[in-house]
């Protein structure tokens, strides 16, 4: 760190104060914190506004008309909705800084103890103090002049430091931004898939309400052609009972005449025979000449007539399907795209 962290022993109080003052993006003393409310965790202004700008990249300065943007803490991932001040309308906390002006206060009245500050391997007396460019390793003034590094090109370590602390502070806020975005996309494919789910169930309780109306409209058709056949049935079988009824009046009719004339077969006597005889045989001519009944004709009784054929309506329902949906796969693939990129 810029202000001698080293210099605390492992375990101290101090030291555990100083990772409470360490900001999770950039890893180094928060400098200007603010407030993420309401999970209380802080951050540094700079660096919540270049997470706060990658989230959101239609923001684009205070004085902006758009209207604020979500920011996720990277500490506990709260979401909070943040106004068109962006970051700069969170609150600063200024306890925490007054804690960080006396801890660097701290820090720098302590003296550098022997031994903490890392020394050359070749030259054990010097100090690591500078950079080489060209080998990009730490070394000592000694093996630039006479060393093995006397004809590379190097730097002041601390702006190599600051550099290569810049460039790795930039590659955490760009992580944080893609995790973010990777978070948003989780968020939006969790989203569809309970929307799939409920989507299914509405497409399953119209299916089965198409079916079951189908299904009573078959059965409403089914009873109107049975009452017909029983209708048929019933007219038939009035006709043939009434056909019957007749049969029988003339059976007993000749079978009263039958008797009569087996009766009358049995005089003996000739005279009483022939008072009676010459009637009754006109009686039983008339009889069997005139009077004849209806018949019923031929396959009468056959109902062939009230058959239905349901073989077009069972290739109908053998091709049902679903109707397709064009828009959806295109909606689709272009789902599958953005989750890629």
């Amino acid at each position: 760190m810029d202000f001698q962290a080293g210099i605390l022993q492992d375990g101290s109080p101090m030291e555990s104060l100083e990772k409470q003052l360490i900001c999770p993006i950039c890893l180094e003393m928060l400098s200007k914190p603010v407030v993420i409310l309401p999970c209380q965790h802080n951050l540094c202004r700079k660096c919540a506004n270049d997470v706060y700008q990658a989230t959101n990249p239609y923001w684009q300065s205070r004085g902006s008309l758009i209207s604020g943007g979500r920011f996720r803490c990277p500490s506990c991932r709260h979401e909070v909705l943040l106004d068109r001040h962006g970051v700069y309308g969170l609150q600063r906390n200024l306890l925490v800084e007054n804690i960080i002006d006396v801890y660097k206060q701290e820090c720098s009245s302590r003296p550098l103890k022997k031994g903490e500050h890392p020394m050359c391997k070749e030259h054990e007396d010097e100090r690591i103090n500078i950079y080489c460019v060209t080998c990009e390793v730490p070394t000592c003034s000694m093996c630039k002049v006479f060393g093995a590094h006397k004809d590379c090109e190097v730097a002041p370590l601390q702006t190599v430091f600051q550099g290569q602390k810049t460039e790795l502070n930039n590659c955490i806020s760009m992580l944080v931004a893609g995790n973010d975005r990777i978070q948003t996309i989780i968020s939006q494919l969790e989203d569809s898939c309970q929307s799939t789910e409920e989507n299914s169930e509405a497409a399953k309780r119209e299916l089965c309400a198409r079916f079951d109306a189908l299904a009573a409209l078959l059965e409403e058709k089914k009873a109107e052609l049975l009452q017909r056949i029983s209708q048929e049935q019933a007219d038939k079988t009035a006709f043939i009972q009434s056909l019957i009824c007749q049969y029988k009046e003339q059976l007993e009719k000749s079978s009263r005449l039958v008797e009569t004339a087996i009766q009358a077969a049995e005089e003996s006597g000739e005279a009483a025979f022939l008072m009676n005889a010459k009637q009754l045989i006109k009686t039983i001519v008339e009889a069997s000449k005139g009077g004849r009944l209806d018949k019923i004709e031929q396959g009468y009784e056959s109902m062939d007539s009230f058959s239905v054929s349901l073989d077009h309506l069972t290739e109908a329902v053998h091709a049902l399907d679903f109707d397709p949906a064009e828009e959806d796969e295109e909606y689709f693939d272009g789902e599958e795209e953005e989750v890629e990129e």
